[in-house]
Order: structure tokens, then C-alpha cells, then sequence
């Protein structure tokens, strides 16, 4: 009946005169291929002439086709006998076809110029992404301003918790031993002048114009930059994204906006309270030195300037607008192999960590031709 099962493929042997004869019956499709596969194989290399009797194959595919052509290849003097001219020929011949066509080769490696031009233009078209992204954002942005029911608050409130809250503790710690650190390795040569009432001057400028704002954002980079970049980009690989575009839905306006204003309001907020924790630490090492939290104090107050705390104000609330863009962009670009979500959030850091240290040396230009 039309409707029954196709035999299974079985091998016989058979010693003839000056050879071998190998007999296949029934089908021979991929499972009986990989059964038959060893014993034909040795059959085949024990003999000087051999005979491939196919008279009685009732179904070839691929597989068993494969395996006859590497039995034809194994005996020197191998031949087909009894294959039905038809659909069981033609899988042998474009098996055979297949088989001989050669493998690609891959493209030959470019000169050292051409490495270069391709590195540049590589690099021109991440950072004509980058510009185009920024404007996206800024589109979003201006149309959300124009509409402020539009933002999504709720988001907002949970970024901010994120990046803000959760981060707390951890800016803490960091600020204290920094401040810690620099009032210790200060107070070394500072001893040798009798200088060390002027420590505070030292420590609080510095944590308040450059390390306070620095540091913060490198925490707010390796915590919530490459949270964004994965949470956006496990929704790229998942399809989740293209899913908002046919629906109607900017991504930019759904999921980066309430992610970039989080990052520029806990920033600052981060930054401020890595400089308290940095002057708590100092603090403490002037406590060990002799000098009392008055005397402290009144350092604080005749050489920081309210500019200079506005100053690091400024470039931390930068500096989030920057991490921001850097992490959801990763995610946004993420690949949809299976190592895209972690090379999405490790570009996201090491992306952000190099734009605030460039940002940090435009603002110390700006600073000085300011007279700040």
C-alpha cells in the first residue's frame, strides 16, 4: 500500500571474483545511512574492485547519497550498478555536483592601508550613528516638552530609584575612602612644611571641581549604563523593539527618555554626596592629625567657592545626559547573536568611561578660559 512505511535500508556482502559486492536494500535516507556508515566503510577499504549494487534501493535522500559517493571514493575501482534512471539518480547527481564544487575561499586580507581606511570608515559610520541618535533624542525630547503627558513618569520615578537610590550606599563608601586616601597621601609631603591645616583646601577642591563628579559617573557608568544597555538590548534581540515600531510607538520617547532624564537628575545627587562622604573622610584624617572639625571647617568656607561646587554640579548632570545616551544606544544597536547583550553592556561601559573623561577635559578648558 501507497500509505506503508518504506523498508529500512540493510547492506548485504557478497565475494565475488576479483572484488566485493555491496548489496543495498530498501531506503537509504539519513537514519540508515548513519547505521550502515561503518560497516560499509570498512567493507569498502578491504576491497580491490567494488560493486555498489543498487538495484533494490527503494529511496535515497542526501544522506545516503553521501555515503555512496565516500564509498566510491574509498575503493579505487568502485562502480554503480542497478540504480533506476529517475528522482534516485538525480539525488545522487546533485549530491555528486555538490560535493565537487569547491569551497569558498575567503577574501584576501587587505594591505596596512586598506586595514586603515576600513577602521576609519568603520569608525565614520559608529560616531554618523552616534550624531543621528542624539538628534533622535533630541526630537523626542522637544516633542515630549511640547506634550508633557507623553512622558512616561511612573518609569522615571523606578529609573531614578535604580540609579539613584540604589547607588547610594555604594557612593558612600567610594567617597569616604577617596576622601580618606587623599588627605593620607596629602598630609606625607605637606608634613614636611608644617602645611597641614592646608589639606581641607586641597581635598575639598579637588573632590568638588573634578574627583566628586568623575567618580559619581563612573559609578552611575558601570551600574546603570550597562543596565540600560542590557535591559534595551535583550528587547532588540528579542524583537521587542521592532514590536513598538510597527505598533506605532518611538522607541526613543517610550524607553530612552525616562532613562536619560533619570541619569541627569541622580547624577548631580550622586555627585554631591560623594563630595560629603570625600569631606567626612578627610575629616577624619585631620581628627587624627590634631585638627578639630572647627578648624576644618573654617578651610572649607575661606577657600571653596560656591562656583566650584556649581561647577561640578554642571558637569555631573553632563555627565549623566552622557552615560544615558551611551547605554541606551548600545542597547538600541545590540546584534542578535548570542553574545549581543553582553557586548552591548561592556560597550556601554567602556563608552561611557571615555566620554565623561573627554567631557572632564572640555569642561577643564572651558573652566580656565572662564576664570573658574
Amino acid at each position: 500500500m501507497s500509505g506503508d512505511a518504506p523498508t529500512p535500508g540493510r547492506l548485504e556482502t557478497r565475494e565475488e571474483a576479483g572484488g566485493r559486492r555491496l548489496a543495498f536494500h530498501g531506503a537509504l535516507d539519513a537514519g540508515a545511512a548513519a547505521r550502515l556508515w561503518p560497516e560499509a566503510l570498512r567493507q569498502a577499504r578491504g576491497a580491490r574492485s567494488l560493486v555498489l549494487d543498487l538495484a533494490r534501493v527503494t529511496a535515497l535522500d542526501t544522506a545516503g547519497a553521501v555515503l555512496l559517493l565516500r564509498l566510491e571514493r574509498e575503493a579505487r575501482g568502485a562502480e554503480f550498478r542497478g540504480l533506476p534512471a529517475g528522482p534516485l539518480e538525480a539525488v545522487l547527481d546533485r549530491t555528486r555536483a555538490a560535493l565537487a564544487r569547491p569551497a569558498p575561499q575567503p577574501p584576501a586580507p587587505l594591505p596596512f592601508l586598506g586595514r586603515i581606511g576600513e577602521a576609519a570608515w568603520t569608525r565614520g559610520q559608529d560616531m554618523l550613528g552616534q550624531v543621528a541618535f542624539l538628534g533622535e533624542a533630541l526630537v523626542a525630547g522637544t516633542a515630549v516638552i511640547r506634550r508633557p503627558w507623553r512622558l512616561r513618569g511612573a518609569e522615571v520615578l523606578r529609573h531614578l530609584d535604580e540609579a539613584g537610590l540604589r547607588a547610594f550606599g555604594l557612593t558612600i563608601l567610594l567617597g569616604y575612602l577617596i576622601g580618606l586616601i587623599l588627605a593620607f597621601q596629602s598630609s606625607i609631603p605637606m608634613r614636611q612644611f608644617g602645611a597641614e591645616i592646608f589639606i581641607p583646601n586641597l581635598v575639598g577642591i579637588s573632590l568638588l571641581r573634578e574627583l566628586g563628579p568623575l567618580m559619581a559617573a563612573v559609578i552611575l557608568a558601570g551600574r546603570t549604563g550597562s543596565a540600560y544597555a542590557a535591559e534595551i538590548g535583550t528587547m532588540t534581540v528579542n524583537e521587542e523593539i521592532d514590536a513598538l515600531r510597527v505598533m506605532g510607538i518611538d522607541p526613543i520617547a517610550w524607553l530612552v527618555l525616562p532613562r536619560l532624564l533619570a541619569a541627569m537628575l541622580a547624577m548631580p545627587v550622586l555627585s554631591l554626596l560623594l563630595d560629603l562622604a570625600g569631606l567626612l573622610g578627610m575629616t577624619t584624617v585631620m581628627a587624627t592629625l590634631g585638627f578639630p572639625a572647627v578648624a576644618v571647617v573654617n578651610q572649607l568656607q575661606t577657600w571653596v567657592k560656591l562656583k566650584d561646587l556649581l561647577g561640578g554640579v554642571a558637569k555631573a548632570a553632563v555627565f549623566g545626559l552622557a552615560i544615558g545616551l551611551i547605554g541606551c544606544r548600545a542597547g538600541l544597536s545590540a546584534g542578535r547573536g548570542p553574545r549581543a547583550v553582553g557586548d552591548a553592556a561592556t560597550g556601554a561601559v567602556v563608552g561611557g568611561i571615555v566620554a565623561i573623561v573627554l567631557l572632564d577635559g572640555v569642561f577643564a578648558v572651558l573652566f580656565f578660559r572662564l576664570g573658574w
